[in-house]
């Protein structure tokens, strides 16, 4: 399940930059930094993983600008899985780990490749179907403020039973809007692996994020979520009101990075 700190950090090193190089500081051969922030709702590729409450979030990211490679990780609160299993159901948190290469390609386009481990800490999903514990593959391609992700799993997808390489298709832009901020576009495809279709669907966001300065660096996103899932296809318990998990809703996210 892939994350509004990590996916806004990804799709930021691909906005285009209309400053000249040689005024542009330069980095450090290794960077370090860390991240923590609040969300109304926690989306992961348009499914809600805290049922539409709100979710705190942090994470670390190590760059080695020399040659590209990074590593990271990332934890959130949850509920997908308690909500899954029901009565005595365990997951609170997603740990993430993940790490990768980046750089150029040359004639304006760049690329990401790497891994990522979503661990669901003392989950105990397979009472209900497969373990949640997942870890994908992936490889970007960039084009100016454009850019194309693939996603593969080479184990099952988040519990889900002989779903194991599924992919996810992930198709977006990022550009320099108004007063400083930055406006997001996002189209995806999960495609789950045996499914028959009834488990795989379509998911798009659109919003927009700003940092600002004179707040210590906060960044406020603002977007719009949703999916074409349909009511009784994916919900909550029904004790919760049976809520489609992926029904349109805005979500709203306040990040510090230091």
């Amino acid at each position: 399940m892939k994350k509004l700190i990590l996916v806004a950090a990804i799709a930021a090193s691909f906005v285009t930059s209309f400053a000249r190089a040689d005024e542009d500081p330069p980095k450090p051969d290794n960077e370090l930094t860390y991240n923590a922030g609040v969300v109304n709702d926690y989306r992961y590729r348009g499914l809600t993983q805290s049922r539409f409450d709100p979710a705190v979030q942090a994470g670390a990211d190590y760059t080695n600008n020399p040659t590209g490679f990074y590593a990271g990780t990332w934890l959130s609160s949850i509920k997908w899985i308690k909500d899954g299993v029901g009565a005595g159901g365990k997951g609170p948190a997603e740990w993430d780990l993940y790490g990768g290469q980046r750089g150029d390609i040359g004639g304006g386009f760049t690329y990401d490749v790497g891994g990522l481990y979503y661990y669901y800490p003392t989950n105990n999903y397979a009472n209900v179907a497969d373990n949640a514990n997942t870890f994908e593959l992936y490889g970007q391609v960039g084009y100016g403020p454009g850019y194309f992700k693939y996603s593969q799993s080479l184990t099952t997808l988040f519990g889900t039973v002989g779903s194991k390489y599924s992919q996810y298709f992930d198709l977006g832009a990022n550009f320099d809007a108004f007063y400083g901020s930055t406006l997001g576009v996002h189209l995806g495809r999960q495609a789950v692996r045996g499914d028959n279709g009834q488990l795989s669907y379509t998911d798009w966001k659109i919003g927009l994020t700003k940092t600002f300065d004179d707040l210590a660096g906060i960044t406020l996103g603002v977007a719009y979520v949703g999916t074409n899932l349909k009511d009784g296809v994916e919900t909550t318990p029904v004790s919760d009101g049976a809520k489609n998990v992926g029904k349109g809703g805005i979500v709203v996210s306040l990040v510090k990075t230091f």
